[in-house]
Formats: C-alpha cells, structure tokens, sequence
C-alpha cells in the first residue's frame, strides 16, 4: 500500500514521499525498509533517528527525522489503526461444533459461532454475530449482543446481561457469588444468598482470568466502553463508569462507584462503599480508603495527592540518616539541659 494511500485512510497530514510502499507496521527498533514505524514517547528520538522505518507516525512537533512522516495530534491512536489497517481480524465463518450443548430454549442470532464443549443453559439469547469459543458455560437467562465475543473457558453466570460489542477474555467469570456472609451466634459464617446480576453495557472488554460478581440485590453495572484488564477482581454492587480504566491485579470491593474516566492503575486496592469521582487518576499500588473527589492524581497507601506522595516518597530512603541526626539533637539538648541545671 502506498505511504500516501495509509495517510489518507488514517486521516493524517503526509510529509513526503507518497509513493513509498508500505508493508506492515514495526517498532523503531525492529522496524526495515517498506515498514511504518511510530514515535509517540520523546524519549525514544534516539531510536527514531536510527530506524531503518520507511515512514514515522509522529504528531505536529516532532522533526521528521530525514523521512516521510504522517503528522497526526495523536499519534498512539493512529498508530492503534494501522495495525488493523496492516493486520486485519481473519474472518470467521459461522458454525456450531457438533460437541456444544446447546438448551432447547435458547434464542440464537444470525450468523452465531459457539466452539466444542460449551454449554448454554435454559433460556439464553444470544444476539446476531456473537462468538463464543470453546469449553465455555453460558448459564440460564444470560443475555449476550450483538457481535460480542466470549473467548475459551470463560463462565457467564445466571441471568447475566452483556451488551454488543463486547469482549470476555479466556478464564474469566462474570457473574460468580458476591462475597457475602453475615456471623452466627457460634463465630461461624452464615452465607447471604447473591440475588442480583451483573450487566456489561456495550463495547466493554474484560481481560483473561477476571471475575466480576454480582450483586447481593440489585445489579453490578459495567458501563459503556470501560475496559478491564487481566486479573481483576469487582465486587459484588459496584458500578464503574463510562470509559475508565481498570489495569491488571487491581483489587475492588463491593459497592463502590467509580466515575468516568477513571484509571486505576496496576495492583490499585478499593475499600468498599466508596465513591471515586471522575477523572481520577490512581498509580500503581495505591490503596484507597476514603472517597475521592473528581479530578485528581492519587498516590500511596493510604491513598494522598500525588506530588505530596512523591515528596514523602523522596523522603523515606533518608530516613536512617535522618533518625540518626535527631538522636544527636536530642543527646545535644538533653546535654544543654543538664548544663542549665547545674548552673542554676
């Protein structure tokens, strides 16, 4: 394809030759002649003045580094665009594997997918296009949209409602027994029955090994578009907004309400019945106690404002000298002291 033709159905600004052939997409470092290569970190201009690329995706500032460039205000989503423009989705072909145990009230779609050893209870819809691969189980009442996607092993529990355009990563759950106990009289452990359900709007993605529970009463609600990494854990009641953000290993108990445009970073933890506000930004390993208000970057654990986190951070490497000096101011008063007594 030619360079000028990818600039035109990534809608970028061409610097250069337009009749460079392009072939296929690479880092800068791994990048060779005929390939598109991309700088969306100033720290990598190194790499960029070095590439054997044939063409960089940059965005309005950058030098273009001696080659033709597509210019575009960000160049991480352009990028994102030309591995499907390069690397399109292999087509599938509709089919149900004769091994799918399939209840005889369930409601298919057109051109549905269902792999070897999945079973699919009472009363399921399952919308037009949806995939659902192999050694999955689709419990009763579950809902599935249109084009969504449920890959190998994954469970969707009891009356589960997941919208279009989603995707379930292999092994995960939704839907399993919210954490919930109430102590007998004895010490031991009396279980409280999980009536609720979980719901996934649309375009949500959940990734592998993730389990999200439903509710006690009521429903846990994933909203529209917010994507959820490998390895997490919702309790049972939560509600997370549209577009946030939720990084591996995070750890959320139940209800608490996340806002829009949330990012919870790596091995983020959540107290339960919290409100975190829109916009929220919080770092890797931070532990949240308290509600958070909109608009802001949190550190640590507890979780503090970022800047005052990374000044006490800065701190604590200091603190065995610092110890040591305030042993040595308080042996000086204590010394001072004792002078003044005497003297009196």
């Amino acid at each position: 394809m030619k360079l000028a033709e990818v600039a035109n159905r990534l809608s970028c600004t061409l610097e250069g030759d337009g009749n460079i052939e392009i072939h296929g997409v690479a880092t800068l470092e791994d990048a060779c002649a005929g390939q598109l290569s991309f700088l969306t970190n100033v720290k990598y201009h190194n790499e960029a003045k070095k590439t054997l690329a044939s063409a960089l995706i940059v965005d309005s500032q950058s030098p273009s580094f001696g080659k033709a460039v597509l210019r575009h205000h960000n160049p991480y989503l352009i990028f994102a665009k030309s591995l499907n423009l390069f690397y399109p989705a292999m087509p599938l072909s509709p089919s149900i594997h004769p091994s799918a145990l399939i209840a005889s009230t369930t409601t298919l779609g057109e051109g549905v997918s269902i792999g070897a050893y999945t079973v699919i209870g009472e009363r399921v819809s399952l919308g037009n296009r949806v995939v659902i691969e192999s050694n999955c189980v689709i419990q009763e009442g579950v809902h599935l949209g249109d084009d969504t996607q449920i890959h190998s092993g994954s469970v969707i529990g009891k009356g589960s409602i997941i919208g279009r355009h989603c995707v379930i990563q292999s092994n995960s759950v939704i839907g399993s027994d919210g954490f919930g106990y109430a102590k007998n009289d004895d010490g031991s452990w009396y279980k409280i029955r999980q009536t609720g359900i979980v719901i996934l709007e649309d375009e949500v993605e959940v990734g592998a090994n993730t389990t999200i529970d439903r509710a006690t009463l009521g429903e846990t609600r994933i909203c529209k578009g917010v994507k959820i990494d490998n390895l997490v854990q919702i309790g049972h009641g939560a509600l997370i907004n549209q577009h946030s953000l939720i990084c591996a290993q995070v750890g959320m108990a139940g209800s608490t309400t996340i806002g829009k445009n949330v990012i919870l970073a790596g091995q983020v933890g959540v107290a339960g019945h919290l409100t975190i506000g829109d916009n929220v930004v919080a770092t890797p390993q931070t532990g949240i106690a308290n509600s958070v208000a909109a608009n802001q970057i949190i550190s640590g654990a507890p979780s503090m404002d970022h800047k005052i986190w990374m000044k006490s951070s800065s701190v604590i490497t200091r603190l065995p000298e610092l110890l040591k000096t305030l042993r040595r101011i308080e042996k000086r008063v204590a010394q001072i002291e004792q002078t003044s007594q005497v003297k009196l």
